[in-house]
């Protein structure tokens, strides 16, 4: 079994939050009147460092011409995954990152994406890179030691992953624009004042293929009528764990494969989002002391799990 090439091109972008009004009638063109463009792969994420576009090249046209949009030079492919994370994570993402390949991960209500860039990806039946080897998409990983090099932080937020119908009702795209753009979000009554503090604004949209897929915490998610989300058997919330002290780039070779080996192991589900400068990895509330264990082990040690905190400054974008 191969992943699926979708083909198109795809570009990355940040915007610093504070420049988000010079966008938003492309973004809101781009998320809820697509078929008034011819974008196929649209991915906006809320953090509270930048928003962190994902988006193909029909759709990056729809963008206005900025300083104010950070676009790094590379371009990527994004491969649909068709078969179980943990069969990706052993044959594919772990090799890549042996290699120092840059590999990042979009997960959606509806399937999930690997993203590389077109420097390493042949063509659309084989991912290879340079006398890799990877054929198939398909390769023995080596047994390799990764260093902990970034501390996790776990916000206090718990998630949700649900879908909507792609023909938005007014009420709701206008929930979507306030939540999107302008609503700072309400911190959960059911943790305590304490964790409070770690509270973080995180809210993911995508519009992939005709399908949406939503990210969003727990209070979010109660302001939207649930007669129209779609969502898992179990319904089951989730907790986020941040991969970054600081800024990493949208560039990290081993960090999806760092966090996601241990999660294989343990047969975990997962979800990962991938933004300019953090990876976001979630986990069933009830597995977040797990994935504590399982890193620890792997990485023979304790490992630095730090509640959320301001970044400390980054590098300047691009």
């Amino acid at each position: 079994m191969e992943l699926q090439n979708m083909y198109q091109q795809h570009l990355v972008a940040s915007i610093v939050k504070e420049s988000i009004p010079l966008f938003t009638y492309s973004l809101i063109k781009l998320a809820f009147l697509s078929s008034e463009t011819r974008c196929k792969f649209f991915s906006l994420t809320k953090t509270p460092e930048d928003y962190t576009i994902i988006v193909d090249e029909e759709g990056f046209l729809e963008l206005p011409s900025s300083e104010h949009l950070g676009v790094p030079d590379a371009t990527w492919l994004a491969l649909n995954v068709p078969t179980s994370m943990t069969k990706i994570v052993k044959s594919v993402i772990t090799p890549l990152a042996d290699q120092n390949i840059s590999v990042s991960m979009l997960s959606t209500y509806q399937m999930d994406f690997i993203l590389l860039t077109t420097l390493h990806v042949i063509n659309s039946e084989t991912l290879a890179a340079e006398n890799l080897g990877i054929t198939h998409c398909f390769m023995k990983p080596k047994a390799v030691q990764r260093p902990v090099i970034h501390p996790l932080s776990t916000p206090s937020n718990r998630f949700c992953v649900t879908s909507l119908d792609s023909d938005i009702p007014p009420t709701v795209a206008t929930l979507l624009m306030d939540v999107t753009f302008y609503s700072g979000g309400l911190k959960d009554p059911l943790v305590s004042s304490g964790d409070n503090c770690g509270h973080i604004r995180f809210f993911s949209f995508s519009l992939i293929k005709g399908y949406i897929s939503l990210v969003r915490d727990k209070q979010t998610q109660q302001r939207f009528p649930s007669n129209l989300l779609f969502t898992s058997a179990s319904g089951g919330l989730w907790k986020m764990v941040r991969i970054g002290g600081q800024a990493l780039g949208f560039d990290k070779c081993f960090e999806v494969a760092w966090i996601a080996e241990p999660l294989a192991a343990t047969d975990i589900p997962t979800y990962y989002i991938s933004t300019f400068k953090f990876l976001h990895t979630l986990v069933p509330e009830e597995n977040i002391s797990t994935l504590k264990v399982s890193q620890a082990e792997k990485y023979g040690g304790p490992l630095l799990f730090l509640p959320f905190s301001a970044p400390r400054p980054g590098p300047a974008l691009p």
